[in-house]
């Protein structure tokens, strides 16, 4: 895990008017190649009922293997950095479960250990949190239902990317939007771990058009195979990412 890459797509939509390829067997794909389906929700803050599209949300990152919530605009921020951190929690935690049944020769749950080991491996997953390098590629529903939304979103872009270098560990984003003109997906931003870079994909976040999030999956999903290799980049503190990627989708 020090070596590896734990790689996120991060959807944030408002879940209405989607159509086309069924987003929860794309996420299932996805998820197989070991990349985490996260996915956001988003209410206007005048909403007082769960729209029936956004019931949805939940199911596509549940068969993506993860982490899933629906929220007003105005903590959309918070949220976004939230889903993030606890995805990757939950990815370490699988690891660690593995380890542990390879230690101990059976499956063994965390809850099973004596206190002593029980807050050792807290601490380990806690510092692989903080150390281990990240992948997200950030996935915005441009849709016109998403409109009024979408200063929400680009304040919670901004916070993100701020607190991806709040990590120790490497990091690297994209940005893509969904639908796009004449197009299902259009990349906002290509694979960086420069935070000024955000600011100029802001005014290109323009909302219009349906919502085919099935297609907008799986067609930047193939980007991570185009993520920098190890000996192309580096962090400020020149620590090389190992960011090799496997099959093609």
């Amino acid at each position: 895990m020090n070596s590896g890459t734990i790689r996120q797509i991060l959807l944030i939509t408002d879940g209405c008017s989607n159509q086309g390829e069924d987003p929860i067997k794309v996420s299932s794909m996805i998820a197989q190649k070991g990349i985490a389906v996260n996915v956001i929700g988003v209410l206007d803050d005048d909403q007082t009922e769960e729209p029936v599209g956004l019931t949805e949300v939940n199911d596509i990152a549940n068969s993506g293997n993860g982490i899933s919530r629906i929220v007003y605009a105005d903590v959309l921020s918070e949220t976004v950095q939230t889903v993030t951190r606890q995805a990757m929690t939950q990815t370490i935690q699988g690891f660690v479960s593995k380890e542990l049944s390879q230690i101990f020769g059976k499956e063994t749950n965390e809850e099973d250990l004596p206190p002593e080991t029980r807050g050792e491996v807290q601490r380990v997953v806690e510092d692989l949190g903080e150390t281990v390098n990240l992948q997200v590629l950030v996935l915005v529903d441009t849709s016109a239902s998403m409109q009024h939304k979408m200063e929400a979103v680009k304040d919670a872009i901004d916070d993100f990317i701020l607190s991806l270098q709040a990590r120790t560990g490497n990091h690297y984003y994209s940005i893509y939007q969904f639908p796009a003109r004449n197009q299902v997906v259009k990349e906002l931003l290509p694979w960086t771990n420069d935070g000024k870079r955000v600011a100029k994909v802001f005014p290109k976040l323009a909302a219009g058009g349906i919502t085919p999030t099935g297609a907008a999956l799986k067609q930047v999903v193939r980007s991570f195979q185009d993520v920098p290799s190890a000996n192309e980049w580096r962090d400020d503190s020149d620590d090389i990412i190992d960011s090799s990627y496997g099959s093609s989708y």
